[in-house]
């Protein structure tokens, strides 16, 4: 029989500037210009996303050793704290243990953490501990997690584009594009139609075929949101993504039984666990979940959230994530597409997400990334 591997070590590391923690950018970066945040009530917190500290936490680097020198990757945004947490309580129920142990490993890191636990920073940690899990069992066996978990549904990923220039996206190959909402309610009348009118310069840039969506990052209530949904309709978007607050579960109801079906009600990015998407699922919320891989509990997680999602008619959309999600999204008939955040800075060019955490981190070329870009591991 052969031998399993079990892991020795299990380490986390803090780095700035991007990577895992993409909000970690230089000045002028798109990302961290004007952008609708719960914060853009604030006048003195508008401008820039940086302003109220989006930029503060970092990225976390985890690593699983194996007994065999192998050595597995996980990452997420955490910074210190996180660290603390990796390496001072969720240690002792990975080290020691076999490195397909991941069930009982996640079950025993979410029980020993509900005290203080649950979503948010916590749950990113755990997050970065179950994909580095993962990514060492993929290496230990010599697969990719594809075929962990159930192997290939298509030859390739499709991909849709986040960034204020969809048009520059379109020509770079990508099926759709998600532009970031930029007034929100605070700003009244005046900043609902400046809205409405990037949208219809957008859609006039793109064509009539081409996938619009608008993320609006949580900064909405409902009856903003229904106004900008009524307003969008002649412009044709797909989706209306993140209208509100992660916990409004009655608004997000609310809002999808009032919106047209012409246009789908997305969320779930700052959601974790099977539990709150049960919740967002279960009410009636959305029409697509959006779950992080690195922020929802990992990729142990993701595979219930998805399977609950799968039987309940929504469809999973991951929320960027990179290579993790790739791995997990070729698996999906009910995942058509992937999320691509356009990290350059005026987000004309396709780089890697991640950058500079890994050294061939995949990108999509034309829109696609082909089966054959996900057979080999990543270098860090």
């Amino acid at each position: 029989m052969k031998r399993r591997a079990r892991i020795v070590a299990l380490r986390a590391y803090v780095v700035a500037g991007a990577g895992a923690d993409y909000h970690d950018q230089a000045e002028g970066h798109w990302i961290d210009g004007q952008i609708a945040t719960p914060m853009a009530r604030y006048a003195d917190y508008r401008a820039t996303r940086s302003s109220f500290g989006l930029n503060v936490l970092g990225s976390v680097i985890v690593e699983a050793e194996a007994d065999d020198g192998t050595v597995g990757v996980g990452v997420s945004t955490g910074g210190v704290p996180a660290c603390f947490i990796v390496e001072r309580h969720l240690a002792r129920f990975v080290e020691g243990r076999r490195a397909d142990e991941l069930e009982l490993i996640w079950d025993q890191m979410w029980r020993a953490t509900l005290f203080y636990g649950r979503k948010g920073l916590t749950v990113n940690a755990i997050s970065a501990v179950d994909l580095a899990l993962w990514d060492l069992l993929g290496r230990v066996r010599d697969e990719p997690v594809h075929a962990l978990i159930g192997g290939a549904v298509r030859d390739e990923i499709q991909f849709y584009a986040t960034g204020p220039r969809p048009d520059l996206a379109k020509e770079l190959g990508f099926v759709g594009g998600k532009l970031p909402l930029v007034h929100g309610p605070a700003e009244g009348d005046a900043g609902l139609r400046e809205n409405v009118l990037a949208a219809e310069e957008m859609r006039a840039r793109v064509g009539d075929e081409f996938m619009l969506a608008y993320d609006c990052w949580m900064a909405l209530d409902v009856p903003y949101a229904l106004r900008l949904i009524e307003a969008l309709r002649p412009h044709r978007f797909r989706w209306l993504e993140e209208a509100l607050p992660p916990d409004d579960y009655w608004g997000y109801a609310e809002l999808r039984r009032r919106a047209p079906r012409d246009l789908l009600i997305s969320t779930g990015e700052h959601e974790a666990s099977r539990w709150g998407f049960r919740m967002l699922i279960d009410m009636g919320c959305c029409d697509i979940v959006q779950p992080d891989v690195g922020w929802c509990g990992g990729l142990t997680e993701l595979l219930k959230i998805a399977a609950y999602a799968d039987v309940h008619g929504v469809l999973v959309v991951p929320h960027g994530s990179s290579v993790y999600s790739y791995q997990f999204v070729i698996t999906r008939v009910e995942s058509p597409f992937a999320e691509f955040l356009m990290m350059a800075p005026r987000a004309d060019r396709v780089v890697p997400m991640f950058q500079p955490l890994f050294v061939d981190e995949p990108v999509p070329e034309n829109g696609r990334l082909p089966l054959s870009a996900l057979e080999r591991p990543f270098q860090h």
